[in-house]
């Protein structure tokens, strides 16, 4: 009987995977603040959605990097 190992996912795959989770955390973001009415928390949605916008932006050139340097 073979015994199966686990792999270590791929770079590319964690990296997809935080893609993915970025793209939820900014929707929710989105989502937030089209839903509050004080003004501290428009400014505290604005600002994590600047936040997760750069966090998303900062991983796709990281993914476009990876995919350059795999051709």
């Amino acid at each position: 009987m073979k015994w199966f190992s686990k792999k270590k996912p791929a770079k590319e795959d964690l990296l997809i995977d935080e893609i993915n989770k970025t793209k939820i955390a900014l929707e929710a973001a989105y989502s937030n603040f089209e839903n509050v009415v004080d003004p501290d928390l428009i400014d505290s949605c604005i600002y994590e959605m600047n936040a997760v916008q750069n966090r998303y932006k900062f991983l796709l050139k990281q993914a476009k990097a990876a995919d350059k340097n795999f051709c």
